[in-house]
């Protein structure tokens, strides 16, 4: 076969991976042929566009390192890291709703005791978080936390600043399936704006903010892990979330409390906040 059209070559392309052995291999090139040849056709680039867009993906590739992701914030900032989210995450009524993993979790963090302090020696305010793994209360499951600091950094953008790694921890519940910890309120933030990603955003006139949030990975036996984020009520972002992560059920207060006795019984000298959410795990799918 030869002497493509615009057309035809949509066609011999498909053809040709029709070849593959594996039929999943198969079924995603096909589509993909399909699909990006369609987009191609509708949009119609020069050859100078088609070259830019390689240069764009040339250099989300360069700005990946063991710290920053781009491809995962192109991901995010395009509604595919959502998408991909609830295809798999069509969960029973009652479970807690998923969100994205984000690109600053790190793998196994440094265990605490329930009521730790995971942001020690760090500004900011004060805040006390409380909840479990409820339902059937879960003891023992594991509660990964991780959040920004006041100015909206994560300890991996700032690794220099003396601290290492902070405003992260797993925790472990109690046998009510209860856990506490405190840290520090978080602050809404730009998603990393100084690469390719950051370039698209002002492209679309869109702006590159995160409302406030804390993020969660909960995992128990016979559950399906769940990783999600609680988020600050009344933040500016919560209509304009630039990786669209916002869910309603997920949103809660982040009640101002005096100082005085803590519910977790810890003397506060000073006002702080806080955050109280219970999650709910749904079972295990079990495929074949």
């Amino acid at each position: 076969m030869r002497n493509f059209d615009e057309r035809s070559i949509t066609a011999a392309v498909c053809e040709r991976v029709a070849q593959a052995s594996d039929p999943h291999a198969r079924q995603i090139s096909d589509a993909l042929v399909r699909h990006l040849h369609d987009f191609v056709r509708e949009i119609e680039p020069t050859q100078e566009e088609w070259s830019q867009a390689i240069a764009f993906l040339t250099r989300t590739g360069h700005m990946c390192d063991a710290n920053r992701q781009e491809f995962i914030l192109l991901s995010d900032a395009l509604g595919v890291s959502m998408l991909v989210d609830a295809l798999n995450h069509r969960l029973p009524g009652g479970a807690t709703e998923t969100t994205v993993l984000g690109p600053f979790y790190v793998q196994d963090p440094p265990e605490l005791p329930l009521g730790a302090n995971i942001s020690p020696g760090l500004e900011g305010v004060p805040l006390l978080v409380t909840g479990a793994a409820a339902g059937s209360p879960l003891a023992g499951a594991t509660v990964d936390v991780w959040h920004s600091d006041g100015d909206g950094y994560y300890d991996v953008q700032q690794l220099d600043d003396d601290h290492g790694l902070a405003m992260r921890a797993r925790l472990r519940t109690a046998q009510n399936g209860a856990f506490h910890f405190w840290m520090i309120m978080p602050a809404a933030y730009p998603i990393p704006n100084d690469g390719p990603v950051g370039e698209m955003l002002a492209a679309q006139g869109r702006h590159p903010y995160r409302p406030a949030h804390v993020h969660f990975m909960i995992a128990a036996p016979a559950h399906e892990q769940l990783v999600t984020h609680v988020f600050v009520e009344g933040d500016a972002y919560l209509d304009s979330d630039v990786v669209f992560g916002v869910k309603d059920s997920l949103i809660r207060p982040f009640a101002e409390m005096s100082a005085g006795i803590a519910p977790d019984g810890a003397q506060i000298d000073q006002p702080y906040r806080h955050l109280h959410y219970d999650f709910v795990l749904a079972p295990q799918r079990h495929t074949a």
